[in-house]
């Protein structure tokens, strides 16, 4: 239960860092969409992809979670925030003109 608990906080840490880098142009749902996505991805990395390992070749373990290896949907995220923060500024139509 601590790992889940552990990867909720970490989710909504992310998500909240998400919506800061993908900037003022971000839908007002870009914290929890990037939180579930981080949720989803940390529970399929620890679990799926690296639920063979046993709990001494995947240190830290917390309570089941593979923290070492969740750190790659940080990674992951990271480059899609600033990815999806390009492609938002592109898109976004141009600032009224100022008088």
């Amino acid at each position: 239960m601590t790992g889940i608990a552990f990867l909720a906080a970490m989710s909504l840490a992310f998500g909240g860092v998400a919506h800061l880098i993908v900037g003022k142009r971000a839908w007002r749902w870009t914290w929890l969409l990037g939180a579930a996505g981080y949720f989803l991805g940390g529970v399929l990395v620890s679990e799926v992809w690296f639920g063979w390992a046993t709990e001494v070749e995947l240190q830290p373990n917390i309570d089941g979670l593979s923290f070492d290896e969740v750190q790659l949907v940080t990674l992951f995220g990271i480059v899609v925030a600033v990815v999806l923060r390009f492609v938002v500024r592109r898109k976004a139509p141009p600032p009224p003109p100022s008088y």
